[in-house]
């Protein structure tokens, strides 16, 4: 008996209570809502008079882009590119002209309007950071930095600039002058000749031994109206002795040798830039050399040329005895992983300034021609 009342519960259909009529039993929803206002709740939102509830999907308002944040960002994107083309084309002044600002403002506008809406806040968001980053002020402080470091002001130079900032020879200095000095070639050939006498005499004198450090520098004069002139700067290699020298005798006998070939060879004697005398404060001497004292200095520096020619000649002396912090040690180690060079010694170096190439000089007379009057 047990069994058969169970089976009406477990099989199919069979015994189970008849399905609502279509629309549901007359009434039921107006039972529904009398008994949700007899409990004090609120009635369901969307309930009709009869009692039945319509449902709304709430996210159904929110779904779609908005118009007014797309538009911000289209703006910002355009407006930033806008800014980039005209600082790499080196407009830094029409960066900070009025039109763009007052174009940056519109901008502005519309990113606040995208922030002020529900949909178009995120976009709102986006544009507002990328304008924070990249905008007329730092655009156009970027833009001046790289004009600074690159000395390219085309953005802000007349034709007239333009073609001064295209001089081959340097401002204040003649045409003629600039002919009838020695090239490049003869003054680095001078200055190998040079090196190697003073390198055989001293190593007769002391026994020295040498060694060759760095790489030969040749690199273009500015021209004085912001460009680079045809003109090059030469500084050549290094030679060292291997051999320290840190005796003060030693060193002032080594100087007077290096001022007799010099003097054979038709310059001036050497001249000591690291004693008084040169114009140059105690101060200033104890920051260059270590000290305002001579005997203490841990750098000894001396100079001579061929003026009016342009060679210019030094000889160092290094003494890392002298060196009471440790400070110049570091200097010269890093120096020496750099170059090679001995961490003392004597050291022989040849300068010049304002050279013309043998191989430039057709070309640079023919370009003097465009600056008559320069």
């Amino acid at each position: 008996m047990v069994e058969k009342q169970r089976t009406k519960y477990v099989g199919g259909s069979e015994g189970a209570p008849p399905l609502p009529p279509p629309g549901g039993y007359h009434g039921a929803r107006r039972v529904a809502a009398s008994l949700d206002a007899a409990a004090g709740l609120p009635t369901a939102p969307g309930a009709t008079a009869s009692g039945s509830v319509t449902y709304t999907d709430p996210q159904v308002g929110e779904r779609g882009t908005n118009t007014i944040g797309l538009a911000a960002i289209i703006v910002t994107v355009l407006f930033t590119i806008a800014l980039l083309i005209m600082m790499g084309a080196g407009g830094t002044d029409a960066l900070y002209g009025p039109t763009l600002l007052v174009v940056q403002l519109v901008v502005v506008g519309v990113i606040v309007a995208a922030l002020l809406t529900r949909r178009g806040r995120m976009l709102g968001a986006i544009s507002l950071a990328v304008t924070l980053v990249l905008n007329v002020a730092t655009v156009g402080a970027l833009g001046t930095l790289v004009s600074a470091a690159t000395h390219d002001y085309d953005g802000t130079k007349s034709e007239e600039q333009r073609h001064e900032q295209a001089y081959p020879g340097i401002k204040g200095v003649s045409e003629g002058q600039i002919l009838d000095q020695p090239s490049l070639e003869s003054v680095q050939a001078e200055g190998d000749a040079l090196m190697a006498a003073i390198r055989d005499r001293l190593s007769d004198e002391f026994g020295y031994t040498w060694v060759q450090s760095s790489e030969v520098d040749v690199s273009p004069e500015r021209n004085g109206y912001g460009g680079e002139s045809m003109l090059k700067r030469y500084t050549s290699t290094s030679w060292t002795t291997e051999q320290p020298v840190q005796d003060n005798d030693r060193k002032r006998a080594v100087m007077a040798v290096i001022s007799e070939v010099l003097v054979e060879r038709g310059m001036y004697e050497l001249y000591a830039l690291n004693q008084r005398g040169t114009g140059i404060s105690d101060d200033m001497i104890a920051k260059l050399y270590g000290s305002a004292d001579e005997e203490r200095q841990h750098t000894w520096e001396y100079y001579s040329d061929t003026y009016p020619d342009p060679l210019r000649f030094y000889a160092n002396v290094y003494d890392l005895s002298k060196d009471t912090t440790g400070d110049f040690r570091i200097q010269r180690q890093a120096l020496a992983d750099q170059t090679g060079e001995p961490l003392e010694g004597v050291q022989l170096t040849i300068f010049g300034r304002q050279l013309l190439s043998e191989k430039d000089r057709a070309e640079f007379e023919e370009r003097m021609q465009e600056y008559p009057g320069f």
